[in-house]
């Protein structure tokens, strides 16, 4: 599931391919933007805020997120694509590689000078080189009442996480997915636990919360209904939560190791 590690990780191979080389071709799929051609300028630079990606070229900037199925692939020029063509929603070729992103949940052209503006309501990235760890703390304990799982999600607080994430992350700090904030000991230390685990996990392919990397041994709760917990033994619980209807999350935990 793409969450902050795997779009870092997507920036970094999307620079060593695409940062100060010049657009040979350029193929928006997308009706509003189709007819833009980006060929002949150069790429000034690919950097992730959060789940969001900015490919910066000349006055444009290229805004995509992934959603749930989106992928950029990185490919040496004519290689066959791993994806089928009608998925792809914009392609971007130099002189020796190509960078298609595929199922992309959100994909516009902005203008350059513009672009912060679109992700001013993030909260601080978590993999950001200027990350803060108190202005994420201040903004998720501002509402004590908000269950510590549906704010540790909001992306206006901090910029990052997922539910996967989320999940673990709660699991590892011994906390319901239901506590209301206020109740968090100290939520600055569950923050810059799920900071750590970003930042651990950001140059992994196959990321991991248990500390082994093998298929099925990797999660301590998320994904598990119906499995017993790694630590004691408890039939793990799963359910839906969140603050507004219709965009409920699934939450999974352990009855007997978080309160």
């Amino acid at each position: 599931m793409p969450e902050g590690d795997t779009v870092w990780r997507t920036a970094h191979h999307l620079r060593e391919v695409l940062e100060g080389r010049e657009l040979v071709r350029s193929d928006v799929r997308v009706p509003q933007w189709a007819t833009l051609d980006l060929s002949g300028r150069t790429v000034d630079e690919v950097l992730s805020r959060g789940k969001h990606l900015l490919i910066r070229v000349g006055d444009a900037s290229i805004h995509s997120h992934l959603k749930m199925e989106g992928a950029w692939h990185v490919l040496r020029r004519g290689s066959r694509w791993r994806r089928p063509a009608h998925t792809a929603r914009i392609v971007l070729e130099t002189e020796q590689h190509q960078a298609i992103g595929f199922s992309l949940g959100l994909l516009e052209i902005l203008r350059r000078e513009h672009d912060d503006d679109a992700l001013a309501y993030l909260g601080p990235d978590l993999l950001g080189p200027d990350w803060d760890l108190a202005e994420a703390t201040r903004r998720v304990s501002a509402d004590p009442e908000r269950p510590i799982f549906v704010a540790l999600l909001d992306q206006r607080n901090l910029a990052g996480l997922g539910n996967e994430y989320v999940n673990e992350l709660l699991f590892l700090s011994g906390l319901l997915p239901t506590r209301p904030v206020g109740e968090v000991p100290d939520v600055a230390r569950v923050i810059d636990r799920g900071h750590r685990l970003l930042d651990v996990n950001k140059a992994r392919v196959e990321r991991t919360f248990t500390g082994s990397t093998r298929h099925g041994e990797d999660r301590w709760v998320y994904r598990r209904e119906h499995a017993r917990c790694r630590r004691c033994g408890t039939p793990l619980h799963n359910g839906e939560l969140g603050d507004e209807p219709g965009r409920e999350r699934i939450t999974f935990w352990c009855p007997h190791c978080q309160t």
